[in-house]
């Protein structure tokens, strides 16, 4: 890729990551990405929670090594004198530092912001709690489940006559992460327009999936509407579901813009529909969605998916199949721009295929370097060359330096 040959746009930018599960180092992730330094805080005895998250191979956690990918492990037990001093040396140097631990936990270990920003005034704290840390739900658990149930997501997703659904991955976590790395990117861009100050960033983990949700809440205020499961379809945009082919596979026809809606249907041979008063535009057409997908879907069962999609594909119709992993990864658009990437992994003995980098710049663009480390990799290179602390204090707090 052009340009890969320069630094990448974040080098220099040090990330302390306290964080453990998912939306705290997602949120590390993306900045991993494009070339900050993370250093990955675990404790000793099992790292990370998210090693032990969902499938393994060998004992190893897959799921860790693509959202912990870029960065390196040091192990250290923050209950002891030893892992707060540690943690206290990485603040001088760091620029950020990421948190998820309940609302005053590190500040009783003497490493919360405002001990760490006195060590080093430049210093930003991202804490993600699961309500905030403020309200009167600071201090209850939370996780990106609880809040897809919080906000509303749940009440939303699944079948009319069905029960509300929740989704099958972690949805709210990697919202915030998402939410979580623009917001420390604003408070890295503040930091040098005005002065070198740091500042303490609070993220809870329902807000950002809140602001996803849509219009739900000027749609309420306004109108008293308060939205219902309908399936695929969409609140605002008439047709948007699945439909079943011949073949028994499915396709997504979204006709969003009344151009589109258009295009579908010529590419259908239902032009028929184009000119029904109940289909006319949009906003009729949203009084009407059940005779418009029980047409639409009557016209798709007559056709194999491919022959759906080559019709509509011509046509300018907006359509895709409905793809399951192992149909995605082999598929020519995310071939051709290298939306999986293989990396090498001692761990797992080889190659590892995960997602690559989100979107790319011209000049600068992100890479990754390698899948997520070994618990305790980087404790030589990091407590020892870079902090100076000998290795008979390393070794007696139990840590592998290799």
């Amino acid at each position: 890729m052009r340009g890969s040959a320069t630094q990448p746009p974040l080098h220099g930018i040090n990330i302390l990551d306290l964080s453990n599960y998912l939306a705290g180092p997602m949120t590390t992730m993306y900045l991993a990405d494009y070339g900050a330094e993370v250093i990955k805080v675990e404790h000793p005895l099992g790292g990370d929670g998210m090693r032990m998250w969902g499938h393994n191979k060998n004992g190893v956690g897959l799921y860790f090594k693509v959202i912990n990918r870029n960065k390196k492990s040091v192990s250290l037990d923050l209950h002891t004198n030893f892992g707060v001093q540690a943690v206290k040396a990485l603040a001088r140097r760091a620029d950020v530092i990421v948190e998820n631990f309940r609302p005053g936990i590190l500040d009783k270990w003497g490493i919360g912001y405002e001990a760490l920003s006195t060590l080093n005034p430049g210093i930003i704290m991202l804490s993600i709690t699961g309500f905030g840390q403020t309200g009167p739900y600071r201090n209850r658990p939370g996780f990106g489940s609880l809040a897809e149930g919080y906000v509303g997501f749940a009440h939303i997703n699944g079948h009319a006559d069905g029960p509300p659904l929740s989704p099958s991955w972690g949805l709210g976590d990697s919202a915030t992460g998402i939410g979580a790395a623009f917001l420390l990117m604003t408070a890295l861009f503040e930091r040098e327009r005005r002065g070198g100050e740091g500042q303490f960033i609070d993220m809870s983990i329902y807000e950002q999936l809140f602001t996803m949700l849509g219009p739900q809440v000027i749609d309420y205020d306004q109108l008293g509407i308060v939205q219902d499961r309908d399936g695929s379809r969409l609140a605002f945009a008439v047709p948007r579901n699945n439909f079943e082919t011949r073949d028994g596979k499915w396709v997504l026809l979204a006709g969003s813009s009344q151009s589109i809606f258009e295009n579908i249907c010529r590419g259908l041979d239902r032009e028929d529909l184009i000119t029904d008063i109940r289909f006319s535009n949009n906003r009729v057409r949203m009084e009407n969605p059940t005779p418009l997908e029980i047409e639409i879907q009557k016209t798709v069962r007559t056709f194999t998916l491919d022959e759906v999609m080559s019709r509509l594909v011509t046509a300018g119709g907006a359509a895709t199949p409905i793809n399951d992993v192992s149909m995605v990864i082999e598929d020519p658009q995310i071939v051709a721009r290298q939306n999986v990437i293989q990396v090498q992994d001692e761990e797992l003995g080889g190659g590892v295929r995960m997602q690559n980098v989100t979107g790319r710049l011209s000049r600068t663009p992100g890479r990754i370097r390698h899948a997520g480390p070994r618990l305790g990799e980087n404790n030589r290179e990091i407590l020892i060359e870079r902090l100076g602390f000998s290795e008979e204090e390393v070794r007696n707090e139990g840590l592998d330096i290799g």
